[in-house]
């Protein structure tokens, strides 16, 4: 898989994984730009090295909703901070 491709599918994974969480990235993003789109393009590095998308990628597929991100989850302690400040 090419670079772009691994990127895009794990934005993809990673706002599916917000999105299930209740956490909106972009709002984040809109209210301190010059910190958050730093923190997200990490977080979608981080999520790009996870050796377990394919689980993600299934769980997202069997839940509309999720408490809290898997263990396995690379992104896990930065979307329960964001869930905090919700």
């Amino acid at each position: 898989m090419g670079l772009f491709s691994k990127l895009a599918k794990s934005t993809d994974l990673m706002q599916g994984m917000a999105d299930r969480l209740g956490v909106d990235l972009s709002e984040a993003i809109c209210n301190s730009p010059d910190t958050e789109a730093a923190k997200y393009r990490g977080a979608v590095i981080r999520c790009s090295c996870c050796a377990d998308q394919g689980a993600c990628a299934e769980l997202q597929a069997q839940n509309d909703r999720l408490a809290e991100a898997p263990d396995y989850c690379m992104n896990r302690e930065m979307m329960a901070a964001h869930q905090a400040e919700s």
